[in-house]
């Protein structure tokens, strides 16, 4: 069936003459109201005036423009079962409606007050949409106007008209439109009567192979209007995206996106097992798998810099002896050097993936828990202070930068956490951490003990030596804490393998008993005020 009558009625007119414009190549007469008849006639296009339909004037302000017996039958009514009674009413088919609504939301975040964002309320807008829509098996509508040209494109194709399957495209998204604006009123105006509530929209999904494990079905949704999600990530080589992988990504993404200078996290079950921050990527690299070689097998690995190719050599994808070759699951950066790239490309299975972290948005941390949700802000605070609160002092301003990346570190661990860290060579890093234990003496025992597997790496000597060598190695080395210290056991554990330094956040009723066993051990402490959970 040709179109052969449109009712275009839109707050946003940008883009509207030159699709009534095509319109009109195929006598396709227009029904149009108050501002938008004047923009198209003020372009020379001829237009009906919408009274002429409805029989009544626009009234209220503009308030009564479109809702009518007349305007909602000639959208409503079947094309087949209902014609004869169609005519007998003297109603005539409209085949298209074109319409987006008031800007409710442009002027709710403009700050507007509650009588203007009552009068953007629209009313006889989604009731075209929604009569149009649902009337699809005849009826066009078109709520977007990035559609504009496609629609345009359809109707040229199919000579006056549209195909099926097209029109139900256009259908499902004028429902989407409808119900992404009536949620927006209903939060705001539960926000007006002091009533919480939180309404969001995804789209865009896709399967994934499998959930966390291989009986678990799961999905992909992108939400509206987010820019910049891992949704829109650029994946120039390898196998799909894992659920899995998706929450790896996650995490070395945050560990790596606050740091300054060339930064690399190497991830593994979404705890950063290696971390460094330094000048030069390729050490980066090279110190941030030190962290954790074994775990590091199997990882997702994230830098904050353009990838450069004399970093991914250290992967040995080429090496012929295939046992050196450094078996990892994704790598990600902003962007990566066509040389690096085509290097990556020796493992067809890498997931090799440009993501512009600079840009990556911050929304709420959203937690959906059996038909509940847990809502909160992104913790991207690091500290309140840096105090020191023992007798053995602790130069906060030599070694401010060092915490910071430490306190990095530790709220994209899993609590109860722990984590290592020093500076060598120009170069902070991660050398141990102990993640996801619900006593934290256990935490810190890990930690010390990847550290020591780290220091390892660089003992060179006899091994009746290497005791003298990590003595001197772990004494520059920070411990930091999530949380707060509820007895004294970590502090001597950490003590007697070496530490001297320690970071974290105070306000245990036992601190005065910690702070007191520090000082009998030369330990020097420092209260951060802020704690860092991550469950």
């Amino acid at each position: 069936m040709k179109i052969k009558k449109a009712l275009i009625s839109v707050s946003d007119k940008t883009g509207i003459t030159e699709l009534a414009k095509a319109l009109k190549k195929f006598n396709i007469e227009i029904i149009s109201t108050g501002g938008t008849k004047k923009v198209l006639e003020e372009a020379g296009i001829e237009v009906t005036d919408i009274s002429y339909v409805t029989g009544n004037p626009e009234a209220f302000g503009g308030r009564m423009k479109t809702i009518s017996f007349n305007i909602e039958s000639a959208l409503l009514f079947d094309r087949e079962k209902d014609a004869e009674e169609a005519a007998k009413l003297g109603i005539k088919p409209i085949d298209l409606v074109v319409c987006n609504l008031y800007p409710f939301e442009k002027v709710m975040k403009e700050g507007a007050n509650f009588e203007t964002l009552i009068e953007n309320i629209d009313i006889g807008g989604p009731t075209m949409i929604r009569a149009a829509a649902k009337n699809f098996k005849y009826v066009n509508v078109l709520t977007d106007i990035s559609d504009y040209e496609q629609f345009i494109k359809e109707v040229e194709q199919g000579v006056g008209t549209t195909s099926y399957n097209y029109r139900k495209e256009l259908m499902a998204k004028a429902f989407n439109h409808t119900a992404d604006y009536d949620a927006i009123i209903a939060q705001v105006m539960d926000a007006q009567i002091d009533k919480l509530s939180f309404r969001l929209n995804f789209k865009e999904g896709k399967a994934l192979r499998y959930g966390e494990n291989s009986h678990q079905k799961a999905h992909f949704f992108r939400m509206k209007e987010a820019e910049n999600t891992y949704h829109n990530m650029n994946i120039l080589n390898g196998k799909e995206l894992s659920f899995n992988n998706i929450l790896d990504i996650s995490g070395a993404v945050n560990s790596v996106k606050d740091l300054s200078g060339v930064a690399c996290a190497v991830v593994k079950h979404s705890n950063p097992c290696g971390l460094a921050q330094g000048k030069n990527q390729r050490q980066v690299l090279e110190t941030a798998w030190q962290g954790d070689p074994i775990s590091a097998f199997g990882s997702i690995i994230a830098f904050n810099t353009t990838l450069k190719l004399e970093t991914v050599e250290f992967f040995e994808l080429t090496n012929e002896d295939k046992s050196k070759r450094k078996f990892i699951e994704v790598i990600i950066a902003s962007k990566i050097e066509k040389e690096a790239l085509e290097y990556l490309q020796n493992h067809k299975n890498l997931r090799v993936i440009e993501y512009d972290i600079s840009k990556l948005p911050e929304y709420k941390d959203l937690r959906f828990i059996n038909g509940t949700l847990l809502s909160q802000d992104i913790d991207n605070k690091l500290y309140e202070k840096l105090e020191c609160v023992t007798e053995t002092e602790f130069d906060t301003e030599k070694n401010k930068a060092i915490v910071e990346f430490g306190l990095n570190a530790i709220k994209n661990i899993k609590s109860n956490a722990i984590a290592i860290v020093r500076e060598k060579n120009g170069t902070y890093h991660l050398t141990g951490m102990g993640a996801g234990q619900p006593n934290r003496l256990i935490s810190t025992e890990l930690a010390l003990e990847k550290t020591r597997d780290f220091i390892r790496q660089d003992f060179k000597g006899e091994e009746k030596d290497f005791d003298n060598f990590y003595e001197n190695e772990i004494k520059d080395a920070i411990l930091i804490s999530d949380a707060f210290f509820p007895f004294s056991d970590n502090v001597e554990f950490a003590a007697e393998k070496g530490i001297t330094k320690i970071v974290q956040p105070g306000g245990s009723i036992r601190d005065k008993s910690v702070i007191k066993t520090c000082n009998a051990l030369g330990v020097s402490m420092i209260f951060t005020g802020l704690r860092h959970f991550k469950h």
